[in-house]
């Protein structure tokens, strides 16, 4: 989808630097440091307008969350959602979250959201796929023991790829829904802008899982 140019964006990042951090490698191990209290945190891979993590910081005052964007017209509208919660709990990262172990310290994070990620539905290109093994062994090198993998998609390709792929790895399952919006189990469902807008052409689908103890 290509993403129009907003002129203002990189003049409002450079505005707001105690929300925004766009060189995140010198804060690896140290990301506590961005928040005013040391408190579990959570990281948002492909974060959008910032509906999903904003909504979810407000939820959640006792944890931090990071929202990745590679996009700056979206992200910058990320930050401008952010600045205008007034939640300190947040920051946004504009960088690409294919190397989050570059990023992160490992054990650093909590948990990780995957929101609706691009599926990468030719075959050459599934190695870019964000459920990958490649991708997955990254997710474990940051993640805390027990630490969860939430990933939501409307796609069933990237979907029943995505349950293999973290199956074979091995992942241990903790829930998976195949229409998300009609659990009766009281699973939280924060909704991102594109799970509001394109929700109702089909089901959306979750899985929760986590890394084995070794």
């Amino acid at each position: 989808m290509r993403v129009r140019n907003k002129p203002w964006a990189k003049d409002y990042m450079a505005e707001h630097t105690e929300r925004m951090v766009v060189e995140p490698e010198p804060l690896r191990g140290d990301w506590q440091s961005r928040f005013p209290s040391d408190q579990p945190l959570y990281v948002e891979i492909g974060t959008g307008k910032g509906q999903f993590i904003v909504e979810m910081a407000r939820r959640h005052p006792d944890h931090n969350f990071i929202g990745i964007e590679i996009q700056m017209s979206v992200i910058a509208a990320a930050l401008k959602l952010v600045v205008a919660s007034g939640l300190t709990n947040i920051q946004l990262v504009h960088t690409d979250g294919v190397a989050v172990n570059t990023i992160f310290a490992p054990a650093e994070v909590a948990g990780i959201f995957l929101n609706f990620s691009d599926p990468w539905p030719k075959k050459r290109h599934i190695k870019r796929r964000l459920t990958s093994p490649v991708f997955l062994s990254h997710y474990q090198d940051i993640l805390q023991p027990k630490g969860q993998l939430q990933f939501k998609t409307d796609n069933r390709g990237l979907f029943e790829y995505s349950l293999t792929s973290l199956s074979n790895f091995p992942m241990v399952f903790e829930g998976v829904w195949l229409d998300l919006h009609a659990a009766t189990d009281g699973v939280e469902d924060v909704e991102t802008e594109y799970e509001q807008k394109f929700s109702s052409k089909g089901p959306i689908y979750q899985v929760i899982a986590h890394f084995p103890e070794e």
